[in-house]
C-alpha cells in the first residue's frame, strides 16, 4: 500500500505530466510520417490563406520605371566640349520642370541616369544639349552630333516577392538536437522558434520626419562616378550644408544622387538652394527624396 500513487504528491504528478506530454509528442511525430515511415514537412498548400495573408501585407519595394507619357524624345544631341557642373543632365526646349531621366545613345546603344532641364530655343545646334559627364557616360566626343532617346523615370511602389517554400526552409534557423522538456516547453513555442525571423520594418522616408513640403530635398546633381558625387557632397559640406548621397540603380546601371535636406519650410528650402546656386550648381532643383 505504501507503494501506491498518492494524487498529492508532487514527484508522482511531475512523472505524470512527463509520460502524458511524451505520449502526445510521440503521436504527433507520428501523424507528421508519410506512408513509408519518413518524416515530412507540412505541404505549403496546407497553410494556403495564412500564406497569402503574409504575402498582401508583405514589405514592398522601390523601384525606377520609365514613363514615355511624361517625356520622351528622340533627337539629335550635342556637347560643346566644355566641362560642366551637376553631374549627367541634358537640356531640351520643350522641358517644363526638371525631370530625371534615362538617356541612350541610339548609335552605341550606351545609357545613363540624369536629370533633364529646359534649355532656350535660340541657341543654335541640335536640340538636345548635354554635360560633360552625360557625354563621357555615353561615349560622345566634343563637338559631334549623335541621336539620343531622352525618357522621364517615375518611382513605383511594388509588393516584394514573396520566398520560395524552398528559400524559406533553407532561411528556417536549425533545430536543436536536444531533448525538450515536455513539462516546460509548449508545442506553441516549438513552432514559434522554428518559423523564419521577419524581415524589419521600413523606415519612414526622411521627408515625413519635421517637413510638410511636398519637395523638401534640394538635388544638387546626378552622377555616374561615385568619385565625382562625393566631391560635390564635399563642396556642399564645405558651404555649411549637410549633403546626401544616394545610390540607385536602373537596367544594371549604378548611379549616384546628391541631395540636401530635409528642409522643414519653404523659406529654409529657398535659402539652401541659394547657397548651392551660389557654389556654382545653378541647375539644382527641389525634389521629393
Amino acid at each position: 500500500m505504501g507503494s501506491q500513487f498518492k494524487p498529492g504528491h508532487p514527484t508522482g504528478s511531475r512523472r505524470c505530466l512527463r509520460a502524458f506530454a511524451g505520449v502526445l509528442l510521440i503521436t504527433g511525430l507520428l501523424a507528421a510520417c508519410d506512408d513509408q515511415g519518413k518524416f515530412a514537412f507540412p505541404k505549403a498548400g496546407a497553410s494556403k490563406s495564412a500564406s497569402q495573408a503574409g504575402t498582401a501585407s508583405g514589405p514592398t519595394v522601390e523601384r525606377d520605371v520609365e514613363a514615355p507619357e511624361v517625356f520622351s524624345v528622340t533627337d539629335e544631341g550635342l556637347w560643346d566640349g566644355r566641362p560642366s557642373l551637376g553631374g549627367v543632365w541634358v537640356a531640351h526646349p520643350d522641358v517644363t520642370d526638371p525631370e530625371r531621366v534615362i538617356v541612350r545613345n541610339q548609335a552605341n546603344g550606351k545609357f545613363v541616369v540624369g536629370a533633364l532641364f529646359r534649355r532656350e530655343r535660340d541657341i543654335p545646334g541640335p536640340s538636345l544639349q548635354m554635360s560633360s559627364d552625360a557625354a563621357d557616360s555615353l561615349g560622345v566626343l566634343a563637338g559631334a552630333p549623335v541621336k539620343l532617346n531622352v525618357t522621364a523615370l517615375r518611382k513605383v511602389q511594388e509588393q516584394a516577392e514573396a520566398p520560395t517554400e524552398a528559400a524559406a526552409i533553407e532561411a528556417a534557423p536549425e533545430v536543436s538536437a536536444a531533448p525538450l522538456d515536455p513539462v516546460t516547453t509548449t508545442a506553441a513555442a516549438a513552432i514559434n522558434a522554428a518559423k523564419p525571423t521577419p524581415p524589419p520594418a521600413k523606415k519612414p522616408a526622411a521627408a515625413a520626419q519635421g517637413s510638410k513640403l511636398s519637395k523638401p530635398y534640394i538635388q544638387i546633381g546626378i552622377f555616374s562616378m561615385e568619385a565625382n558625387a562625393e566631391r560635390a557632397a564635399k563642396q556642399m559640406r564645405g558651404a555649411g550644408l549637410s549633403p546626401k548621397v544616394k545610390q540607385s540603380q536602373i537596367n544594371g546601371k549604378t548611379f549616384w544622387r546628391v541631395v540636401v535636406g530635409p528642409a522643414t519650410t519653404s523659406a529654409q528650402r529657398a535659402k539652401t538652394l541659394s547657397t548651392i546656386k551660389s557654389e556654382g550648381f545653378t541647375d539644382a532643383y527641389a525634389v521629393s527624396s
